[in-house]
């Protein structure tokens, strides 16, 4: 583990009743620290956790419109707002890594076909093709897996777009392999990849953020109440 502690810096905020300051996580942020390996953000959408994971990589260094330190390229909707107002606490301090935004992905694989212009060898670390050459959960696992494969911090938002339910479980066994050389910080709405063991559970819906037990989030419970009584539930949607 690398990263210890995001604190925000809250002496430095101007205009705390503008966006993202006034978001209720975001307001009510302290300290956040972090004692796992692997830990996920979970919350309503709005709720901060893609505005503070895209903070944390901005202040690493990476791209933030997903990609790593060495990945520059434009992409309008990347500027972390939060970014110069928080402090990261490391022991020991890191700059290996990668950023993943799902809602951009499209972009990076464009990133590194251009690059793969220059330098074709680019594509070792991308399965040997492009991106744009596998399917989006194709792309996805082939990034996870030879990219992710050093060690690092990694910052992860809603990987699970792309991914099916038996790709989720597969990438399971992925954070398994990675945590022993990597931190993970994932934002998710899956309750699939929620039930890694051991990983700490931040909710964004509760101020100040606080940890939750897997069981006790919306996403397991909602899912669960569903599967359990799927008739009740579309008759009370859908009548």
């Amino acid at each position: 583990m690398y990263l210890h502690e995001v604190m925000k810096l809250t002496e430095k905020i101007k205009t705390p009743d503008q966006y993202p300051f006034n978001i209720p996580a975001i307001k009510s942020l302290g300290t956040l620290n972090f004692k796992k390996n692997v830990t996920f953000f979970v919350g309503e959408n709005g709720s901060g956790k893609s505005t503070l994971l895209e903070a944390i990589a901005y202040q690493c260094g990476f791209n933030t419109a997903g990609g790593g330190r060495n990945n520059q390229y434009e992409l309008a909707s990347s500027e972390a707002k939060l970014g110069d107002y928080i402090r990261l606490s490391w022991m020991p301090k890191i700059n290996s890594g990668f950023f993943l935004r799902a809602e951009s992905f499209y972009n990076f694989a464009n990133h590194i076909d251009d690059l793969a212009k220059e330098d074709p060898s680019i594509y070792h670390a991308y399965g040997g093709r492009s991106l744009h050459e596998q399917s989006h959960g194709e792309s996805f696992l082939s990034l996870f897996k030879n990219r992710f494969g050093r060690k690092g911090i990694y910052l992860l938002d809603e990987p699970e777009a792309a991914l099916s339910p038996a790709r989720q479980l597969a990438f399971l066994s992925i954070i398994h392999e990675l945590q022993h050389n990597a931190q993970l910080i994932i934002a998710t709405h899956s309750p699939i990849l929620l039930g890694y063991p051991h990983a700490d559970i931040y909710s964004f819906d509760q101020q100040p953020i606080g940890l939750i037990q897997y069981e006790d989030t919306d996403h397991y419970q909602i899912t669960r109440r569903f599967l359990e009584n799927r008739k009740r539930y579309l008759k009370e949607l859908i009548d």
